[in-house]
């Protein structure tokens, strides 16, 4: 949503009052809004691309949706019965052959803890690979590059608190996608974990 866009919206929630699209008369707005977003609006506060006055007039009553990864880790037989749905979807029956190749798949190349950046859309891609390719790789290298990099710096005995620190916030970053999640787990000041992902990159 364009910046344009939020302020004319805005307009809208602090007068109530609009105009239809080619006419000049008022109306009066005596509707509710409701928002949705699968980005964080913390980043895209923090690039300025939403604006503070527009978020504050949207998030009186704020309910986050888990993750598929959340979800996953309170209830592990979740991801068998989203496998299992995804699959009767695509082909039009309980394919059980299918569905054991897909939860093959997923164990050898993901591991039992992949992250799923995507949640259930990247799932229903994965399915849909293995269906068509017998394969999928998903989205894990960059994490796996972060934990590499962390193990060697480790074994070379060079690594100091603040690189190990970045290091452990960016790959948090890459899970949870918000500072503040980050800032919760490390118990460090959002400010701080910011500072130190981007130390990260200088590595």
């Amino acid at each position: 949503m364009g910046v344009q866009v939020q302020i004319k919206l805005l307009k809208i929630l602090e007068e109530r009052i609009f105009s239809p699209v080619g006419s000049h008369k008022k109306h009066h707005f005596r509707g509710r809004v409701i928002a949705a977003t699968n980005k964080s609006i913390e980043q895209l506060r923090q690039k300025e691309k939403f604006r503070d006055d527009f978020y504050y007039r949207l998030c009186s009553d704020c309910i986050t949706v888990p993750s598929l990864q959340q979800r996953i880790q309170e209830n592990p037989s979740e991801l068998d019965d989203l496998i299992a749905h995804t699959v009767e979807r695509i082909t039009g029956y309980k394919a059980e052959d299918l569905i054991r190749t897909v939860k093959e798949v997923i164990n050898k190349n993901l591991g039992g803890d992949y992250h799923w950046p995507g949640n259930v859309r990247e799932l229903a891609q994965c399915v849909r690979r293995v269906v068509i390719k017998r394969d999928y790789s998903g989205t894990a290298a960059n994490s796996q590059d972060i934990k590499a990099m962390l193990f060697t710096e480790i074994d070379s005995g060079k690594l100091n608190v603040q690189d190990l620190l970045a290091i452990y916030c960016t790959m948090l970053h890459q899970r949870y996608e918000t500072y503040e999640q980050v800032a919760r787990i490390t118990q460090l000041d959002r400010r701080t974990v910011k500072k130190y992902i981007e130390h990260s990159s200088t590595l």
